[in-house]
């Protein structure tokens, strides 16, 4: 798992090594990963399979400059901590929206990490939850302790999970794109995560197929793509811009989320854009006659 290129990954974070594992260094890689490594669907609307091996997931993001989801972003990461000598652990995750029924409880349809080993005041027993790969939520780690979290422009919640026996929850910020994560204790694998991974980018029902995203923690805000709307979040509220340009909408990815698509071919580009502009022509249409 650890087989990966851990200078080039360092360079693509614009980060120096960080030394022996020390909280200091966890948290300077975290916080560059999440600045700089987009959390995004475009494989999935570009018709690009992927797997989620930790090897691969790290070439992409160090080879053609992507990003991914969760499976993708936390698998690398994790093997990078690891790399460093952090004491990393996968755990099975589940993630639920705003407004929608979903059960609470793992499923797995998110990979969530924890590290040990860096005892600190706020964290006694040396636990840390780390996660890259939430899109608008942490920008730091957090201590695996119950309470309050404030991460400009969000307050967290950590809390013991009310469905995962010994798990943890993390409920985001009534501002966040999604409600909460149940985290499970028991520390998971690959085969956790299999048919999450098969249904997320196949089936006609998950978000991921139906609306293309790009998410990318800052400092003290976020911004967030979904189709052609972008979202930038700060401190003093949020602005909306509609990308309903092709230049614009490319540009945007450049400049925003560094998604250059180095390793995409004119005519494929110009594919996903019809679809993304498809997805948000439909998406305009159903809010017009009151069935978003």
């Amino acid at each position: 798992m650890h087989g990966i290129d851990v200078d080039g990954y360092l360079s693509r974070l614009g980060v120096t090594h960080p030394g022996p594992p020390s909280i200091a260094g966890l948290f300077a890689v975290h916080r560059a990963h999440v600045e700089r490594v987009p959390y995004e669907t475009l494989e999935i609307q570009l018709g690009r399979p992927t797997t989620i091996d930790p090897n691969e997931s790290a070439g992409r993001i160090i080879r053609d400059q992507q990003g991914g989801y969760c499976y993708h972003l936390n698998g690398a990461f994790s093997a990078l901590l690891a790399a460093l000598g952090y004491d990393v652990a996968w755990h099975r995750a589940g993630v639920q929206r705003h407004g929608i029924a979903n059960r609470p409880g793992a499923d797995g349809n998110h990979l969530g990490l924890t590290v040990s080993g860096l005892p600190a005041a706020v964290a006694p027993d040396g636990r840390w939850l780390v996660d890259v790969g939430l899109g608008d939520a942490l920008y730091e780690p957090i201590p695996l302790r119950a309470g309050l979290y404030h991460q400009p422009p969000y307050t967290f919640i950590l809390r013991r999970s009310e469905v995962e026996p010994a798990g943890w929850r993390l409920d985001h910020d009534e501002k966040g794109s999604f409600a909460g994560v149940d985290f499970a204790a028991d520390r998971a694998g690959t085969s956790d995560f299999e048919a999450q991974h098969k249904y997320l980018p196949t089936s006609p029902e998950s978000g991921y197929v139906r609306v293309m995203t790009a998410q990318r923690r800052r400092a003290e805000g976020a911004d967030i793509l979904r189709s052609c709307t972008l979202t930038r979040i700060s401190p003093g509220g949020s602005q909306v811009i509609t990308l309903d340009r092709s230049d614009d909408w490319f540009t945007a990815l450049a400049d925003i989320f560094g998604l250059t698509l180095i390793s995409v071919d004119d005519a494929s580009k110009a594919r996903l854009w019809v679809k993304v502009h498809s997805s948000h022509l439909a998406w305009v249409a159903a809010r017009q006659t009151g069935h978003d």
